[in-house]
């Protein structure tokens, strides 16, 4: 992503309770969050100056820091005023947040039961997850080796660091090799999601299919897209997918806060179009968020 350091940049960030200069918002190496991956965030849009969503991505923040057995130090109604108070004096119309809540410092080991819990919120403008160019002809993704692990492993339904850091070493490896990201598959070998986004399929029966969410984060924007299908008169199918089916997929897109609605045009040596449905979710997508847009210029 172009742009100046996200250590070095004009602003202020909420950050337990007060507005800091950006380059103010700092934590000590021996936090906790850092060694032992005790942290939890959300990944926020907003349209018009306002934050699309904004209740349940808070109630999943609440949610994620409960699986990872500590209690954010403020109200959900606090945080959703922070969110909206980090846009407004960063005069950011059109942009996305990120919410954060750790554990601290004071204890440093396996053990963090007196160590406090941080919450800061940051907000910065940001165009497309993917380039028009990409998202317009389809991007490309490669297969990982690594898998989204079992729920008996992992806290899989919390939006929790320490299940991004497979996500990481599969974008980098995709990168490499000229992709643009990873689709990756569970732990049974099913497809799961992509890094950072979920995934749908238009099979040849003409619905629409998406993997069973039972290991990996049933995104917000994957809700609001089974929504608008359904409201096309669309079938959705969740289920398990294993990846010999690609091959009866016409149409391939991805969901998320960052990725919006983005088709998909190469998986491995598998190729498809940005067909007609693939269309009409992103422009239903586009028009959901447009509501909000129209509803902050009221």
């Amino acid at each position: 992503m172009a742009g100046p350091a996200f250590d070095d940049r004009d602003g202020l960030i909420w950050f337990n309770g007060e507005m800091v200069p950006w380059r103010d918002a700092n934590v000590h190496v021996l936090t906790h969050g850092l060694h032992y991956a005790s942290s939890v965030f959300e990944g926020e849009r907003a349209y018009g100056g306002n934050i699309f969503k904004l209740r349940q991505h808070t109630e999943r923040l609440f949610y994620s820091a409960d699986q990872l057995g500590f209690e954010i130090p403020y109200s959900m109604d606090d945080i959703d005023a922070a969110c909206k108070e980090t846009l407004k004096v960063n005069d950011i119309i059109d942009g996305y947040l990120r919410p954060v809540a750790w554990r601290g410092s004071e204890m440093m080991g396996v053990s963090a039961q007196n160590n406090r819990i941080n919450v800061a919120i940051a907000a910065w403008a940001w165009p497309s997850y993917f380039s028009p160019e990409a998202r317009m002809k389809g991007i490309r993704l490669k297969t990982s080796k690594w898998k989204r692990p079992s729920a008996e492993t992992e806290p899989v339904h919390a939006k929790a660091a320490g299940l991004y850091m497979i996500c990481t070493l599969s974008k980098h490896d995709a990168e490499r090799d000229g992709y643009d990201d990873s689709l990756m598959l569970d732990y049974r070998g099913r497809v799961a999601e992509a890094t950072g986004a979920n995934i749908f399929m238009v099979m040849g029966d003409g619905k629409l299919h998406t993997p069973t969410p039972d290991c990996f984060l049933n995104g917000i924007t994957r809700q609001t897209v089974i929504e608008l299908a359904k409201a096309r008169g669309i079938e959705v199918i969740e289920r398990a997918i294993m990846p010999e089916e690609l091959v009866n997929a016409t149409e391939v897109f991805l969901t998320g806060t960052a990725a919006e609605v983005t088709p998909v045009g190469v998986i491995d040596t598998h190729n498809f179009t940005v067909g007609e449905i693939s269309q009409w979710m992103m422009e239903d997508y586009d028009k959901a968020v447009g509501n909000v847009h129209a509803a902050a210029a009221e």
